[in-house]
Parts: structure tokens; C-alpha cells; sequence
């Protein structure tokens, strides 16, 4: 887990292995398009747009997504949506599949923050189980494998609980106003162009190749 601040009381989780994943498509562009340039020259980067498209989406789907919490509400930095859920909007917090925000109306997913896969309860400890909040835990202290504190969705999950909880118990947060409270979601027409330009780049230098 990776947490900075941002802004005033806010928090920011962006999964450590997505690091890892954007700097390794990075070292595999950087690698492959020196060894372009050094064995077939300048005009052989005509060939170069894989790597291109390998090292942007290392940056759009590995650096870039992240969860943060701030005063209004979660934010989920996708790679083609910008979702605000507010407080108020919120009814469940789920990470069957990975940090999902439930509202009356619908549901929406973290792509920063995955579930474990099948395997991902049986390496739990103990203290993986330990101080969660208290909507964490179903029937007899029961907690998914998902809810782990040694897991992505786990610990982003852990974020938005304790500080819905402590809204909540301050009585700072207005409930009652779930399905009218909207949900804002914006999407980034400028990545997916960046995109598509890449991907036809890649094809175009294929076909020439």
C-alpha cells in the first residue's frame, strides 16, 4: 500500500505491486526501443509503437488508478473514469471482486484495488484479522478473504471504512439521503484517444515492418 497526502485530511492507495508492474513496462519499453535505435537507426522507431503502447499503459493502468478519501466523499481514479461517490451516497462497502462502493442506484469498482485471488485468504495471519472496522466483519467475526489487511482491496477497504465510520459516529454525516445524493462520474476521453492512437500507431509500424 501506498498512502500521501494530497490535500487537507486526505488519504491516497495506490497497490505497491502496480508500481512495480508500471516501472517493469517501463524498463521493457526503454530497453526495446534502445535496442531498436542501436540496431536499426532513427528510422527504425517507425517499428516503435508497441513499446510506446506498453509504456502508456504501463502509466494508465498500473501508476495512475488510486483510491482516495478525502472530506467529500471516495474518489476512484480508473483508467477511463473518474467516479466521486460522496458520503452521503454510500450504503456498503464491498470487495468480493475488489473495492467496490455500493449506492442505491449502483455500484462501482477500484481498479487500484484489486481482490485476492482463490489462494489469497490461505497465507492470512492473525493480525491480518485485527482491527478492522467494526462493518468489516460478517456472522461470528467471520472476515472475507478480500477484507484482508495484507491485500489490496483489504486495505483501501480498511480506509474508506474507518472514516465513513467515524462520520458516522460524529454525526457529521447526513443520512437518510442515499438516493438522492448523485454520484459524479467523469470519463477521460483524452486517455482512451491516447490510447487508440497508440494502439493504430502500433499496427501501422507492424504492417510496414
Amino acid at each position: 500500500m501506498s498512502t500521501a497526502p494530497h490535500a487537507e485530511n486526505t488519504e491516497i492507495f495506490k497497490a505497491r505491486t502496480n508500481k512495480w508492474f508500471a516501472g517493469l513496462s517501463w524498463l521493457v519499453a526503454v530497453v526495446g526501443l534502445a535496442g531498436i535505435a542501436l540496431t536499426g537507426g532513427p528510422g527504425a522507431l517507425i517499428g516503435a509503437g508497441p513499446l510506446l503502447l506498453i509504456a502508456y499503459l504501463g502509466w494508465l493502468l498500473f501508476w495512475r488508478p488510486a483510491v482516495v478519501v478525502h472530506e467529500a466523499g471516495v474518489s476512484l481514479e480508473n483508467p477511463f473514469r473518474s467516479i466521486v461517490v460522496p458520503w452521503e451516497a454510500l450504503v456498503h462497502v464491498d470487495t468480493r471482486y475488489a473495492l467496490t462502493l455500493v449506492t442505491p442506484d449502483k455500484s462501482y469498482g477500484a481498479w487500484a484495488a484489486p481482490a485476492p485471488g482463490i489462494w489469497g485468504g490461505r497465507n492470512a495471519r492473525p493480525e491480518d484479522l485485527q482491527g478492522l472496522a467494526r462493518s468489516t466483519y460478517g456472522p461470528g467475526a467471520s472476515v472475507r478473504p478480500g477484507d484482508l489487511k495484507s491485500t489490496d482491496s483489504g486495505q483501501a477497504a480498511q480506509l474508506v471504512r474507518v472514516r465513513w465510520q467515524e462520520l458516522v459516529e460524529s454525526g457529521a454525516l447526513d443520512a437518510g439521503n442515499a438516493e438522492t445524493t448523485p454520484v459524479t462520474v467523469r470519463y477521460r476521453w483524452a486517455e482512451l484517444a491516447a490510447t487508440l492512437l497508440l494502439l493504430a500507431f502500433s499496427c501501422w509500424g507492424v504492417a510496414l515492418a
